[in-house]
């Protein structure tokens, strides 16, 4: 059993999927849990759900990298942070040559800049607890391209190799930081992309998931739960020497090594 006693995590997009799932075991392993979105009446509901006792909340938008920058810094001034789960949602679907500037400035502001802010703001309160995890939801797309996600595949690499890059620099201070890449798992963006393609092929949205779930070797999706699970580890002590990684929970999909 992970035990977190302790540590304060802050999750990001922690209202819904993976972020709600990986606050969810975060708390039940003894920690104590910000919750970062940018809906306040989101936020408050997965609080009260959560367990107002152990649970803050923090609202920022990822496209505004200034104001992540100053909520993150209204975090760590109550409440050194131990653990960031960085995770925040994908760009709109669609073919790379067909986006525009200010697309590709939206997902970098969301998944770069932002996650710059964050990382400057929660780093000195990590040296200073002597701990350090950091943990980005990402999408195996780092290492295998999905189609129709042009921008996504995009910025995806760019975390990837944002992270692997810091891996670098923060190892000599014992602080981690290291990927997880979703494969496909039950949540809302699932089931748009689904509905996309559903309405694109017109067919039914079940043939398009059968039809994805075919290409998985365990034949499902994952739950959240399970791809909550490898953050959870990632963050714990017992991942101490693991650092650099982006870890694939995709159910067998990829057919790289």
């Amino acid at each position: 059993m992970l035990d977190f006693t302790g540590k304060h995590a802050l999750v990001c997009g922690s209202t819904q999927g993976i972020g709600r799932e990986a606050a969810h075991l975060f708390v039940r392993q003894g920690a104590h849990v910000t919750l970062l979105a940018r809906n306040e009446e989101a936020l408050r509901h997965t609080q009260s759900d959560l367990g107002p006792k152990y649970v803050d909340i923090a609202v920022a938008d990822f496209t505004d990298p200034a104001e992540v920058r100053e909520t993150a810094e209204r975090v760590v001034a109550s409440r050194l942070v131990q653990v960031l789960v960085n995770n925040t949602g994908g760009p709109p679907a669609g073919p790379l040559l067909e986006a525009d500037a200010d697309a590709l400035q939206t997902a970098f502001h969301m998944h770069i800049h932002s996650s710059q802010q964050l990382l400057q703001a929660m780093v000195p309160g990590m040296r200073a607890s002597g701990y350090g995890r950091i943990v980005n939801i990402v999408s195996t797309s780092v290492r295998e391209p999905i189609p129709g996600l042009g921008v996504s595949n995009v910025m995806r690499a760019a975390v990837a190799g944002w992270a692997k890059t810091l891996s670098r620099e923060l190892g000599p201070d014992g602080i981690t930081i290291n990927n997880v890449l979703p494969g496909y798992t039950g949540t809302g963006r699932l089931d748009k992309l689904i509905a996309t393609r559903a309405k694109k092929q017109n067919v039914p949205p079940e043939q398009v998931a059968a039809a994805l779930k075919a290409n998985v070797p365990l034949a499902r999706f994952a739950t959240p739960e399970e791809v909550a699970n490898a953050v959870l580890f990632l963050a714990s002590p017992e991942a101490s020497y693991i650092t650099g990684v982006s870890l694939a929970v995709d159910g067998g999909r990829m057919t790289s090594i």
